[in-house]
């Protein structure tokens, strides 16, 4: 179980919220687990994992490359306290509309910011063999690093 601990500020992800070889049945359960991180974590107050699921339901949040980026819809931004992340590794797996997804990462964003997260994260896993390779690194310090710019 993760312990209540308001986030701070500055810190847009925190070690704990990179979690290694998940597994879950489809991408509700992985929305609703990404966005309860982020509710324990500080990051936002419950609504926003509705908003959430609301938003997939609109518009996956399938980029490609196997990755998912779950986040609210504007309608619940007001629920974010702060930005954050959380990373979510699932070695084996989740379809996702027509793509396998092995990497989740939950947001929540203040304004805009979530622009610029995004902009990184596709920066930085811009192809299929990056992303399989810090899937199957199992290494949260390498995770934290790529996504904290360490």
């Amino acid at each position: 179980m993760f312990f209540k601990k308001s986030a701070k500020k500055s810190e847009l992800l925190m070690k704990r919220n990179i979690v290694l070889n998940c597994s879950a049945a489809d991408k509700e359960q992985a929305i609703r687990h990404a966005g309860e991180l982020l509710v324990e974590s500080g990051y936002v107050e419950k609504p926003y994992v509705d908003g959430m699921l609301a938003r997939e339901n609109k518009l996956s949040t399938c980029i490609g490359n196997s990755i998912a980026i779950p986040h609210g819809e504007s309608e619940v931004k007001k629920k974010i306290i702060c930005s954050g992340l959380v990373v979510m590794i699932y070695p084996d797996g989740i379809p996702w509309d027509s793509e396998t997804v092995y990497l989740v990462v939950g947001i929540a964003a203040v304004g805009d910011e979530h622009l610029e997260i995004l902009r990184n994260i596709v920066e930085k896993l811009d192809t299929p063999e990056s992303v399989e390779s810090l899937v199957r690194s199992g290494d949260a310090n390498k995770i934290y690093n790529l996504f904290s710019g360490g």
